[in-house]
Formats: structure tokens, C-alpha cells, sequence
């Protein structure tokens, strides 16, 4: 009996304990708070000087950005006026194809050939030719020069090679097809065929070589 109200005591202890330190954390959670509450710039200080700064590097980018995008505005508008015919000048110089092709087709035609009908027609060609380059050039588009020109990737696409030896080799000599710049881009690229230097030469060089090889 002794032994059971001794336990007890004991647990009645242990509890006002924990009460009393349930008391004393809240009053001092309650008084850090209070503490805090008096003194609300005891957090991190940030200096004037450090402020400024900061706000000035804000603004310096906030209007760096705009300045880009200002930029960019300038230069799709530029563009759009520049370049918007862009897909109708590709259709327009089909034009010039065509009628270059037909004009070539009555010129050799063995019937027509001296006849009155045919210089007034060929004459009516090159009217109708001359206009349309001048609207192009009014324009900006302009014809690559091509013959008798060294080869240009960035505007001649070579389509063949012809034997030539009074020409330098990669010299443009015959123009199948006319290519067309837009202001400072390519429209089209000419097609073109350029010189080389006849198989005789390589084969005579070839025979020395064996010959050389045999001795």
C-alpha cells in the first residue's frame, strides 16, 4: 500500500513538472514574440547606398530590354516593307523565264525563220522583256551577271561543265537559267555551266605518267 501511494506521488510530480515547463515554454515563446514585435528592424539592415544600387541596375536592365525590343520592332517592320514581295517577286520572274523560252523557240523555228511576222513578234518580246526588268530594277530585283564570271556559290549553281580551253576552269561560259537578288538577299541562284579543260590534256598526261612508270 505504502509502496503504491509512493508511485503516486512520484507521477503526480512528474506531471505538475511537465506542467510547469509547458507554462514556461509558452511564456517564452509569448515574450519572443513580444520581443520581436517591439523591434521589427532588427532584421537584416539593407544600406541606402546598397538600395540605390540595386535600383539602378534594375532600371539599367528594365531599359536595356525595352531599347532590344525597340530594335527588333524596327527591323521585322523594316523587313516586312522590304522583303514582303518577297514571295510574289519568285512568282513574277517565272515571267521572264517564259517568255525567254518562247522567244528562243520562234528563233529556231526553221519556218519562221526571216520571215516579217517573226522579227515583229521577236521585236514585241524584247518590249515586253525590257518592261518587266524595269519594274524588277524599280523594285530591286536585279539579274545576277553571270557569263564570263567567276563561279559564285552564293549565286551561281554550277549545273554542268563544258571543255573550253581558252577559258580559265570554273569560268562561267554558258547561262541556262538567270538568277535574281532582292535588295541584298538572293531570290533565285543562275544556273549555269562553267569551263574545263578537254580530256586530251589529262589523257596526254596520263600517257606521260605510265610512260614514266615503265621506264
Amino acid at each position: 500500500m505504502e509502496k503504491e501511494q509512493n508511485q503516486k506521488a512520484q507521477e503526480e510530480q512528474v506531471s505538475t513538472k511537465k506542467t510547469d515547463q509547458d507554462h514556461q515554454d509558452k511564456e517564452n515563446e509569448i515574450e519572443k514574440n513580444e520581443t520581436e514585435d517591439e523591434n521589427p528592424d532588427k532584421k537584416i539592415e539593407v544600406a541606402p547606398e546598397d538600395k540605390i544600387k540595386e535600383l539602378e541596375d534594375k532600371l539599367t536592365r528594365t531599359f536595356a530590354e525595352m531599347e532590344n525590343q525597340r530594335r527588333r520592332f524596327e527591323k521585322e517592320k523594316e523587313d516586312a516593307y522590304e522583303y514582303g514581295g518577297l514571295a510574289f517577286a519568285k512568282e513574277a520572274i517565272g515571267l521572264i523565264d517564259n517568255l525567254e523560252r518562247s522567244k528562243s523557240i520562234l528563233e529556231n523555228d526553221e519556218k519562221l525563220k526571216e520571215s516579217d511576222a517573226l522579227k515583229k513578234t521577236l521585236d514585241h518580246f524584247d518590249i515586253i522583256l525590257k518592261d518587266l526588268m524595269s519594274i524588277f530594277n524599280k523594285n530591286n530585283i536585279k539579274p545576277i551577271e553571270s557569263l564570263n564570271k567567276k563561279l559564285d556559290p552564293n549565286f551561281h549553281q554550277a549545273m554542268m561543265e563544258i571543255e573550253d580551253d581558252s577559258k580559265v576552269p570554273g569560268t562561267i561560259i554558258q547561262e541556262i537559267q538567270k538568277g535574281f537578288t532582292i535588295k541584298d538577299r538572293l531570290l533565285r541562284p543562275s544556273l549555269v555551266g562553267v569551263a574545263k579543260k578537254k580530256q586530251q590534256e589529262s589523257s596526254k598526261n596520263k600517257e606521260n605518267e605510265e610512260n614514266l612508270d615503265n621506264k
